[in-house]
C-alpha cells in the first residue's frame, strides 16, 4: 500500500503544472551592449510555451512600454524549463537572433540592438510588446533607477543596476551551494556580484552559461538516519574495544 500512495504521489507532482511567473522570478545574468545579447536564469520552473516580452524601450508607466526601440517576442518550447535553467539571448539585432532554448523573433519595426549608453531592457508577460500585465525582471545601465522603479521593479531585489554606460557586464556570483533557487535573487540583482566592463569592444565576450543548482536541506527523517547510523557505529566499536 506504502508503495501504491508513493506512486501516486510521484505521478501527481510529475502532473502539477508550473509555476505562474510573478516578479523576480527571472533574472538577468548578462548584457552585452556590444555582441547584443544577454542571458537570464529562471528561479522557478517556467510551463510549456509560455510566452516572455523583452524591450529596451521606454516605459511610460507601470503597464505600459513604449515603440520607438527594440522588442522581442520568447516562446519557450514545448517542454518545461527547470528552475535553474541559464537561457542565452544572442545576436538580437540581426535576422539569425536566436535563444538557447526556444524561439525569439523581434516584434514590430523599431531600432533593432542594444546601446551601451543608457539602456534598459524589460522581460515580461503582456497582451502585446507594449501592454505589461506582469513585469519580470530588468537590466538596467541608466544612470538612475527611474527606468525600474517606474514599472514597480527594485533594483538589488528583482532587477539588476549596472554601472551607468556598461558595455559588458556578467554575474559571477554562486551558482551553487544555495538551499532554494529565490535564495539567488539577491546575489544576481547585486551588481557588486557582476563584472563590468565600461568602454572597449565586448562583441566577442560571452557569456557563462552556467546553470543554477541547490543544496537541499536534509528531511528531519534523514537526519534522524544519520544519527541512527552514527550510534550503530559508536556501539560497534565500543564492543571491540578490549
Amino acid at each position: 500500500m506504502k508503495n501504491l500512495f508513493a506512486l501516486a504521489a510521484i505521478a501527481a507532482a510529475a502532473m502539477a503544472p508550473a509555476h505562474a511567473l510573478t516578479t523576480g522570478d527571472i533574472a538577468f545574468t548578462a548584457f552585452n551592449a556590444d555582441e547584443d545579447g544577454w542571458s537570464l536564469v529562471t528561479f522557478v520552473d517556467i510551463a510549456p510555451n509560455t510566452r516572455i516580452y523583452f524591450s529596451d524601450s521606454t516605459a511610460t508607466g507601470a503597464t505600459t512600454i513604449g515603440t520607438g526601440e527594440s522588442s522581442f517576442l520568447w516562446g519557450t518550447g514545448a517542454s518545461m524549463i527547470t528552475a535553474g535553467t541559464v537561457v542565452r539571448f544572442s545576436a538580437i539585432d540581426v535576422a539569425a537572433r536566436a535563444a538557447s532554448i526556444g524561439s525569439f523573433s523581434a516584434v514590430g519595426t523599431g531600432n533593432l540592438g542594444l546601446s551601451a549608453t543608457a539602456e534598459t531592457v524589460y522581460a515580461f508577460l503582456g497582451s502585446s510588446a507594449t501592454a505589461v500585465t506582469t513585469m519580470l525582471s530588468a537590466v538596467s545601465s541608466e544612470a538612475s533607477t527611474t527606468a525600474l522603479t517606474t514599472v514597480g521593479l527594485t533594483a538589488g531585489t528583482n532587477a539588476i543596476k549596472l554601472t551607468s554606460s556598461a558595455d559588458f557586464a556578467g554575474y559571477t556570483g554562486a551558482r551553487s551551494g544555495d538551499v532554494s533557487f529565490a535564495a539567488y535573487a539577491p546575489l544576481v540583482n547585486n551588481a557588486a556580484n557582476w563584472a563590468i566592463n565600461v568602454g572597449g569592444n565586448g562583441t566577442l565576450l560571452l557569456p557563462d552559461t552556467t546553470n543554477f543548482t541547490i543544496s537541499p536541506i536534509p528531511e528531519p527523517e534523514t537526519y534522524a538516519l544519520m544519527l541512527a547510523g552514527l550510534a550503530a557505529i559508536g556501539l560497534m566499536a565500543h564492543r571491540r574495544q578490549p
